[in-house]
């Protein structure tokens, strides 16, 4: 099993490719749609996505509980996806979520400002001046959601296995090369050691929803982590006997002997709702 990520500037044919790619590799295409409508049916209302969907919220807005419902079930429609089998997968932080993880190959897709702005007056059929709006905008909106949500260069190919220049390479030959670096790259033993971390970030995500939306335990900034059979809880409480309900929480799902606490206790600490 893999996953592929994608990652593009608007009109450098993000879409195009990924679908050529899907369909090359008998992978299945998960885009923009298929992951909207998968956290709407976790009950986050459409106004709320768009609110944050691959943009930088306002800063009322990233004050608020919202934000952290859109980032959990964002994680969580990522990951459901990631479990149903090989499949490529287009923005939405995909790439960061991932990061590490054996059997993920993460590749960004740009275009020179010109050819970008053809494609655009195309697409909206606008003048030079719109078209240029609309690039600047989305460049703004993409770059504030990677570095507020994920703390990640969204432009830098260093945070990819690959990188390429959609002005001069069209959508097949992208996905033929990105099949040859898939062919050489993950092996049958990768792909093993990828369903087995896969499984460690979905059982960490799940039991990070027990303890916040089923317990509903006051831990803030609650991270989870799996790594070597044992389950770390990170995060800040302003009590031990918080802590402790974090931590029956997470033994109903994990072993009991494999739960380990490091979340701090600072007393009367409160956060802005």
């Amino acid at each position: 099993m893999a996953i592929i990520t994608i990652s593009r500037e608007l009109a450098a044919l993000g879409d195009e490719t990924a679908q050529e790619l899907a369909k090359l590799l008998g992978y299945r295409f998960v885009n923009k749609s298929g992951l909207e409508e998968r956290i709407k049916s976790y009950g986050i209302a459409e106004h709320k996505l768009q609110r944050y969907d691959e943009r930088k919220p306002s800063f009322l807005a990233s004050l608020s509980q919202d934000r952290d419902d859109y980032l959990h079930y964002l994680k969580t429609a990522v990951l459901t996806e990631a479990g149903k089998g090989n499949a490529v997968i287009i923005g939405r932080g995909a790439s960061v979520i991932f990061k590490n993880v054996p059997g993920v190959l993460s590749v960004f897709l740009g275009a020179p400002l010109p050819i970008r702005m053809k494609r655009v007056k195309s697409y909206f059929h606008c003048d030079d001046k719109r078209a240029k709006q609309i690039i600047e905008q989305s460049d703004k909106d993409r770059k504030g959601f990677h570095h507020y949500f994920f703390d990640m260069e969204w432009r830098q190919p260093g945070n990819y296995h690959l990188a390429l220049n959609t002005g001069h390479l069209r959508p097949s030959i992208c996905a033929e090369i990105i099949k040859y670096l898939r062919d050489q790259l993950i092996t049958e033993e990768t792909e093993t050691l990828h369903g087995d971390r896969l499984k460690e970030l979905m059982l960490a995500h799940q039991i990070k929803h027990h303890i916040l939306y089923d317990k509903e335990v006051p831990i803030h900034f609650l991270e989870t982590e799996i790594f070597q059979g044992q389950c770390i809880l990170y995060g800040v409480a302003n009590a031990q006997s918080v802590v402790e309900a974090a931590v029956s929480a997470a033994q109903e799902l994990a072993r009991a002997d494999s739960v380990r606490s490091e979340i701090q206790v600072v007393q009367e600490y409160n956060i802005i709702p």
